[in-house]
């Protein structure tokens, strides 16, 4: 059983889960119009399909709750799991960054971090969550467009002037149950 909580200054090792890779499978188009955002998927050829590992952060308990919370899923006494959100002068918490191992993945971990993260968001006095996904990462962004969050924006610009130029950041809001 898998305990979802938030964690406290005693999880200074939760929030080092180490960063595993994902699979660079596909981008997701995103388009506005008078009636709103849209979003295609584009799948890459095979030969194009990437495995990306991000950095790992490093982050410091005490840091990351002053800044905001930290949500932690937990297989006994070993963390699978972790949500780091951010205080945000906008009316959204921002999810700055979310992460199962990867044996994990699949099993509704991640909703449930994300539903905790909502929750104390909401009692904070935050309307939801905000967070970007890259388009190139089409199962983030596949994931978050079916817990419900909406696209909210478009950075095209994000990435000009660095190796990773062909990249964007989508925006995405979530508030939950409408």
């Amino acid at each position: 059983m898998i305990e979802i909580r938030l964690l406290t200054e005693k999880d200074e090792t939760a929030v080092r889960l180490p960063n595993e890779a994902f699979s660079l499978f596909g981008r997701l188009q995103v388009s506005h119009d008078e009636t709103g955002w849209h979003a295609t998927e584009e799948r890459f050829s095979p030969e194009d399909v990437k495995e990306l590992t991000f950095p790992d952060e490093n982050y410091e308990i005490e840091k990351v709750l002053k800044e905001g919370l930290a949500v932690g899923a937990f297989d006994g006494k070993n963390c699978v799991g972790v949500a780091i959100f951010t205080h945000d002068w906008l009316k959204y918490l921002y999810l700055s960054d979310l992460k199962v191992a990867s044996a994990y993945r699949g099993q509704g971990i991640a909703e449930k971090m994300l539903a905790l993260g909502l929750k104390k968001a909401k009692e904070k006095g935050y309307a939801g969550i905000w967070t970007i996904g890259q388009d190139n990462n089409l199962a983030a962004c596949r994931f978050y467009l079916k817990m419900g969050f909406e696209i909210g924006g478009l950075d095209t610009l994000i990435y000009r002037h660095t190796t990773q130029a062909e990249k964007a950041n989508v925006h995405f809001y979530w508030e939950g149950e409408k």
